[in-house]
């Protein structure tokens, strides 16, 4: 392939860079090389930009070809992958369908070692973050301040002083290993990415003085030609990265267009905002109000949530508002609010979504105090595939209550306000300086370990959908109201889960035992996933169906070691009392028989 020299990104990322490939001694180039860098800012700052190198194994049948899927592929799927996911999760997924792949074509041969085997060493840079995959002996490495570091591990069993074969490989197993690293990145860094055609006949000191031109064309091409020159007889590849420039450490800038619109005004009916004109107020709240709106344009019927103005100068709060649309408009559940892109030009802020006729399951929960564990049920399970949806997305909701579930009259649910929900990949961005101090989310219904700043997973809405799924059976919540009232961690390890049959006898033992489950202290005693729980609910798990058989330690240890404390403590008093007793009665038969000893 012809070389490439050319400066990559935006003003906010951008690289120099230089790649050569060329098959050496050798007639055919089973290596590849490839980089794929957005254009579109927005897309740069989401996904990051990608390099990777991949070495055929010549001993394979079809080396060149995996190593040819492999770059195509990855730089191809990667991109495609959901930009709500982090880059670990996007590129893992890519990788372990790549090597799936390669795996099965390999085993279309007699011998299952030869066939379409590669290794791959890829580099994803995302804001101020480099993230590293690898597999095999390629390598990439980091020039910093004028010190080499080998950032990669070459997987390789020696056999001999002078064999080694790889240990790890793309397409030789069924179950892939990828090392994955993250690394901060600074402005002036150099990465070098080369195959074992070039870093098996340039050491590390020489290949440290070849990066060092400020034109990484021109290192690339050096490199490959003295790896040629010092005999090597493999084929010789490398990537020069040079980085020009990173975002600002403070720097956001998805949705910095949006975030820069002026409040709406107070709004009324009649009002027409930017072709939307308002019908009435739907809901208020001290952090949004909430209109139905119709589009004078189309006639549709729409929602307009408009930020609250006390919020103006809340940079925290205006990043949330302005990512509320943003989710909203990944996800394709029926079971979640929908956004709306706005046909026109946005002149203030604001974010539209589809029009739901309901109430939230708040009032609704009001209104029908006798609820049937079977329509119970039937309501768990859309919250569940709601967010089951989010999860599939990496976005957490954090703030799963009934004020923020609708329930249509069909029957139907609709999780709404994405306000405080959490997502990976934005996650991975560098801080605004707005980031909340303190926790989002509702108090009685948010999960433990989101108050003490513990990471964020689909655990954390798995206990507030097993809180309100307790509430929805009883009317009242699994730790009652010590669960708000606990301020530190050893205060919430206290606290005792009241079996849900107690206050509604109808509830089956092994429902309860399933909410149990769901609402664990700890995340890690969870299930897995929301989807389990609901199974759990709805399927007689046979670990729960003699929950009260069980002995007191497994089904309330606190309340065990309590009663055990108790029982020893008056085991004690009473062993005491007895051999206080006992050495009374001994010295009153001292004492009768004192006169008698006397008398002998």
């Amino acid at each position: 392939m012809e070389a490439l020299a050319e400066r990559l990104g935006t003003s906010a990322l951008q690289f120099d860079l230089g790649q050569e490939s060329r098959a050496g001694k050798k007639r055919i180039n089973d290596d590849r090389v490839g980089v794929f860098v957005p254009e579109d800012a927005t897309a740069l700052s989401l996904k990051g930009a990608a390099f990777i190198v991949c070495d055929g194994v010549s001993a394979a049948d079809s080396g060149a070809e995996a190593a040819d899927v492999c770059v195509r592929g990855f730089l191809s799927d990667y991109f495609s992958m959901p930009d709500s996911w982090s880059v670990e999760t996007s590129a893992q997924n890519v990788l372990t369908s790549l090597n799936r792949f390669l795996y099965s074509r390999s085993q279309e041969h007699r011998d299952p070692r030869r066939g379409f085997l590669c290794t791959l060493s890829a580099l994803v840079i995302k804001s101020r973050t480099a993230h590293l995959f690898h597999i095999g002996d390629s390598r990439i490495y980091r020039l910093r301040d004028g010190k080499l570091e080998l950032l990669t591990a070459d997987h390789r069993v020696p056999i001999s002083e002078s064999q080694s074969y790889l240990s790890r490989a793309m397409g030789l197993d069924a179950k892939i290993e990828i090392d994955h690293r993250r690394i901060s990145v600074d402005e002036g860094d150099v990465f070098v990415m080369t195959t074992d055609g070039v870093h098996g006949f340039v050491g590390d000191p020489e290949l440290a003085g070849l990066v060092t031109d400020p034109d990484p064309q021109k290192s690339a091409q050096e490199l490959v030609e003295r790896a040629i020159a010092k005999e090597s007889d493999d084929n010789a590849s490398c990537q020069v990265i040079r980085v020009v420039s990173l975002p600002a450490p403070n720097q956001v800038d998805v949705h910095a267009a949006l975030s820069s619109l002026p409040f709406p005004p107070e709004l009324s009916a009649g009002h027409v905002l930017d072709g939307y004109r308002v019908l009435q107020r739907i809901h208020e709240s001290p952090r949004s109000q909430l209109y139905s709106v119709i589009d004078v344009e189309t006639g549709k019927k729409l929602a307009m949530k408009v930020p609250s103005v006390r919020f103006e100068d809340d940079d925290a709060y205006i990043e949330r508002f302005v990512m509320e649309p943003w989710i909203g408009s990944r996800i394709r559940s029926a079971y979640v609010i929908a956004s709306v892109v706005p046909k026109r030009r946005q002149t203030f802020l604001y974010h539209l979504q589809e029009y739901v006729a309901g109430v939230t399951l708040e009032e609704w929960m009001r209104t029908y105090p006798d609820r049937d564990v079977a329509e119970v049920l039937r309501i768990v399970e859309q919250v569940s595939r709601g967010l089951s949806a989010l999860h599939r997305r990496e976005i957490v909701h954090r703030d799963i209550k009934p004020d923020n579930v609708m329930i249509l009259p069909d029957g139907q649910i609709k999780i709404i306000d994405l306000g405080a929900c959490w997502v990976a990949g934005i996650d991975e961005l560098p801080t605004h300086g707005s980031r909340e101090e303190t926790p989002l989310g509702t108090a009685s219904y948010g999960a433990p370990e989101l108050r003490f700043g513990g990471p964020v997973r689909a655990r954390s809405d798995q206990f507030s959908l097993g809180v309100l799924t307790y509430e929805l059976l009883t009317g009242k919540l699994p730790y009652g109201d010590a669960f708000e009232r606990a301020r530190t961690e050893p205060a919430l390890q206290q606290l005792v889960y009241v079996p849900a049959y107690q206050h509604n006898p109808l509830v089956p033992i092994w429902m309860s035992a399933a909410i149990r489950k769901a609402v664990r202290v700890d995340p890690t005693q969870r299930y897995d996933e929301v989807s389990e729980f609901l199974h759990d609910l709805a399927h007689p798990n046979p670990l729960f169906l003699n929950e009260r058989a069980l002995p007191l330690l497994q089904r309330n240890p606190l309340r065990f070691w309590r009663g055990f404390s108790l029982l020893m403590l008056v085991i004690t008093v009473a062993a005491l009392i007895h051999a206080a007793r006992s050495h009374s009665r001994v010295q009153e038969l001292e004492r009768r028989e004192s006169p008698s000893e006397l008398t002998r």
